[in-house]
């Protein structure tokens, strides 16, 4: 039992290093702005530009992506399936929507109200926690067939119906062609 409990806690550590990883790659070009805009004494205009709004979108499109991942790699969620789709939901109209009319706006617009200076950062946290939550559900739902492969706890066997139902994506083949 001790080896599955330290198996779980490196699987968690690793996705925790990994998913910020992803989060800290997609900043690292908006890092590269903001120093560039430090350099050129233009701190005070850095909240002011689309740029946060930009990096909320990529992260909450990336969220959405994980989301649906978890969706189609499980058939069997049966009432938590409503609720990646609430998440889904969730996303584009907290944080998508949001960061391109605001990335829309910043742009088109002569003087940008100061609200902006606010909003966008609290897009980019809540962009950040979908996709860390995202990340979590969709590996929660793929780990689940490759613990069902290994049995419970307990060492019982796998039920024969669960190993039938690992591939969850069938990819139709062609009907021309090889036939293999």
């Amino acid at each position: 039992m001790n080896d599955t409990v330290t198996r779980k806690e490196s699987q968690s550590l690793s996705t925790m290093y990994g998913t910020y990883a992803d989060v800290l790659f997609v900043l690292f070009p908006f890092l590269v702005i903001f120093m560039q805009r430090l350099w050129d004494g233009q701190l005070a205009q850095v909240l002011l530009r689309p740029d946060f709004s930009i990096a909320a979108a990529i992260l909450a499109g990336l969220a959405i992506g994980k989301f649906v991942l978890g969706l189609v790699s499980e058939r069997d969620l049966g009432r938590f399936k409503e609720r990646i789709v609430f998440f889904i939901a969730l996303t584009l109209f907290v944080v998508l929507g949001p960061a391109i009319i605001l990335m829309l706006s910043i742009l088109g617009e002569r003087e940008v109200p100061g609200f902006v200076a606010f909003v966008q950062p609290v897009l980019l946290i809540v962009a950040i926690s979908l996709y860390t939550t995202a990340i979590s559900i969709s590996n929660m739902l793929t780990r689940k067939d490759d613990s069902a492969d290994t049995g419970s706890d307990q060492g019982a066997s796998v039920h024969p119906a669960a190993e039938a139902r690992h591939a969850p994506l069938v990819i139709p083949r062609r009907s021309g062609g090889e036939q293999g």
